[in-house]
C-alpha cells in the first residue's frame, strides 16, 4: 500500500497557527492580560509544531531504500516528541511570566473587543483541530492526531483564559488573570508529557491496538478450525501509519511447498483485509517437526 501524502493537513495547521497568533497577539496588546499572552505564546508553539510536522511528514512519506528497508514511517514519532518538548518549554515561559504578574497585578483594558478577537481564534483552532484529529485517525498518523489534539488543548486553554479575564472584569480581582495563566501552563505541561510518552512508546515498537490484535487472532483461529493447522510466535508492532504483523504457521508435514505457500497467501490477505495497509510476515513450519515448537521465542537458543 502506497502511503498517502498528508502534508496538505500540515499546511492547514501552519495557516491556522499564523492566523491565531495574529489574533491572540492583538487581543493581548488591547488588554495587557498575561492570560491572553500565555495563549498567544502557545500558538507560537503550534506554529513550530506544524512546521516540524510538515518536515517529518515529508520524510515519513519517502519510499523504502537500502538503509531503511521498512520505510521511514517512524519519523512521525519524532514530530510528536519534539512537539511535546516545545510545549514544556512554552509552559516554563508562561509560568515565569504569570508568577511575576501575580506579585505585580495590572488592570486590564478593552476587554470586550479583545475577547471577541480571541474567541475568533478559538473557532479557527476548533475547526482545524477536529479536521486534523479525524485525518490522523483515518490515515493512522500520530503526527496529525497529536497536532490536532494540541490545537484542541489550545481551544480549552483559550476558553479558560476568557473566563479568567471576564472574572477579573466582574470582580476587580486582578490576581485571577495570572492564576489562570498558571493553570494554562499546568495544562500545557500535561499535554506535552502525554505527547512525549506516546512518541517514546512508538519508538519502542509498541504492539498494535488490542482491538486490531483480536482481529488478527480471529483470522488465524478461523484457519485453524477450517484447515487443521496451528500458529504461534504472533508478534505485532505499530510504526506510525503502518502496522506490522509476524506469525509462524504450522501445517501438516505431508503438505507440499505449493500447498503451504497458497495457505500463507490466504492468511496474509485475510489479515490485510481486517487491518488496512498491514505488512504481514509469515513463516511456514511443520506440525510434525519437534524443532517447530522450539521456534516460538524472539531470541531462539540453539541446543
Amino acid at each position: 500500500m502506497k502511503r498517502e501524502n498528508l502534508t496538505r493537513f500540515a499546511w492547514l495547521s501552519i495557516f491556522a497557527a499564523i492566523l491565531t497568533i495574529g489574533l491572540k497577539t492583538g487581543a493581548y496588546w488591547l488588554t495587557g492580560s498575561v492570560g491572553l499572552l500565555s495563549d498567544a505564546l502557545e500558538s507560537l508553539i503550534n506554529l513550530a509544531a506544524a512546521v516540524i510536522a510538515l518536515s517529518l511528514l515529508n520524510l515519513a512519506n519517502r519510499p523504502p531504500d537500502d538503509e531503511h528497508a521498512f520505510g521511514h514511517d517512524k519519523a512521525e514519532y519524532f514530530a510528536s516528541g519534539i512537539e511535546g518538548t516545545l510545549i514544556l518549554i512554552a509552559a516554563t515561559g508562561i509560568g515565569w511570566t504569570a508568577i511575576a504578574r501575580l506579585f505585580a497585578p495590572q488592570p486590564l483594558e478593552q476587554v470586550g473587543i479583545a475577547l471577541t478577537i480571541s474567541s475568533a481564534a478559538t473557532l479557527v483552532n476548533l475547526i482545524v483541530g477536529q479536521i486534523l484529529i479525524r485525518a490522523g485517525r483515518r490515515h493512522r498518523s500520530i503526527t496529525l492526531e497529536a497536532d490536532g489534539r494540541h490545537l484542541m488543548t489550545d481551544v480549552w486553554t483559550t476558553i479558560g483564559v476568557i473566563i479568567g479575564v471576564w472574572a477579573v472584569t466582574l470582580t476587580g480581582w486582578h490576581f485571577l488573570d495570572p492564576m489562570v495563566a498558571l493553570l494554562v501552563a499546568a495544562n500545557i505541561v500535561w499535554t506535552g508529557i502525554r505527547l512525549m510518552r506516546r512518541s517514546a512508546l512508538g519508538l519502542m515498537d509498541t504492539a498494535i491496538p488490542a482491538e486490531d490484535q483480536g482481529s488478527v487472532r480471529s483470522v488465524l483461529d478461523r484457519f485453524v478450525q477450517e484447515r487443521g493447522i496451528d500458529y504461534h510466535a504472533l508478534r505485532t508492532r505499530q510504526s506510525a501509519a503502518r502496522a506490522f504483523v509476524s506469525v509462524h504457521i504450522l501445517v501438516p508435514g505431508e503438505w507440499t511447498v505449493h500447498q503451504g505457500h497458497q495457505l500463507l497467501e490466504e492468511i496474509e490477505a485475510g489479515i490485510r483485509c481486517e487491518i488496512s495497509g498491514a505488512i504481514v510476515f509469515t513463516h511456514l513450519e511443520s506440525l510434525d517437526d519437534p524443532a517447530s515448537w522450539d521456534d516460538m521465542e524472539l531470541d531462539r537458543t540453539e541446543t
